[in-house]
């Protein structure tokens, strides 16, 4: 499985890597050719109203509030300052990543809108980006919290459809190329597993210190 994940994730790595090429050179990919005519067919429908209300969930002024409780809230569940550290730092290196290369991409945005905080460069979107880790990391947390692997697996993929409406939503409302939203929701999940797997190895590495320490004082 792990490995049919990672030939998965390459392939996209490839074809998100040609798409950087043809962007570069100030084209449209082909694929943002084919999906653009859609957009129009939703606008000002009640799927629009639908995800011109969904996108809020990724939005700035959303997520950085969600991110500073989510701090506060699993250092008090867990006990321990590591959840807290990396749920914040991982968002906040997720921000600034995405920021760098928007700047280094520099693709213009299919059109410019303030009140849907989509201001800036395009590529990749911030929406899928951020809410990938942010929302992957909180349904992580709280997996580890469950007993039940069945309950597990249910709140992944309710937070897996919830990011995913968040993304889509940038499409829908014509503020992002679908490629941006792909690419924002690849980037953002290899920040995902890395930052879990960063946790797990300092936790797992912090219990064999502690365990060392209690076996020589004993």
């Amino acid at each position: 499985m792990k490995k049919t994940i990672s030939i998965f994730i390459l392939l996209l790595l490839l074809m998100i890597t040609n798409w950087i090429s043809v962007i570069r050179r100030e084209e449209l990919p082909r694929f943002d050719q084919w999906t653009r005519p859609f957009v129009d067919t939703v606008a000002e429908t009640k799927v629009y109203t639908l995800f011109r209300w969904m996108t809020e969930f990724g939005s700035f002024h959303f997520v950085l509030p969600l991110t500073i409780i989510g701090i506060i809230v699993l250092w008090i569940v867990f006990r321990d300052y590591l959840p807290a550290l990396t749920f914040g730092l991982a968002v906040l290196t997720t921000h600034l990543l995405n920021q760098l290369i928007k700047d280094f991409i520099a693709r213009e945005r299919p059109s410019i809108s303030v009140l849907l905080n989509a201001e800036g460069y395009s590529f990749p979107s911030g929406h899928s980006m951020v809410t990938m880790v942010c929302y992957g990391l909180i349904a992580y947390f709280i997996g580890t919290k469950l007993a039940s692997r069945k309950a597990t697996m249910i709140i992944q993929i309710m937070f897996g459809c919830f990011i995913f409406l968040i993304g889509f939503s940038r499409y829908i409302l014509n503020v992002h190329y679908l490629t941006d939203i792909i690419s924002g929701f690849l980037f953002g999940f290899i920040l995902l597993l890395l930052f879990i797997y960063l946790y797990q190895i300092a936790n797992q590495f912090r219990n064999q210190k502690q365990r060392r320490t209690l076996e020589g004082s004993s």
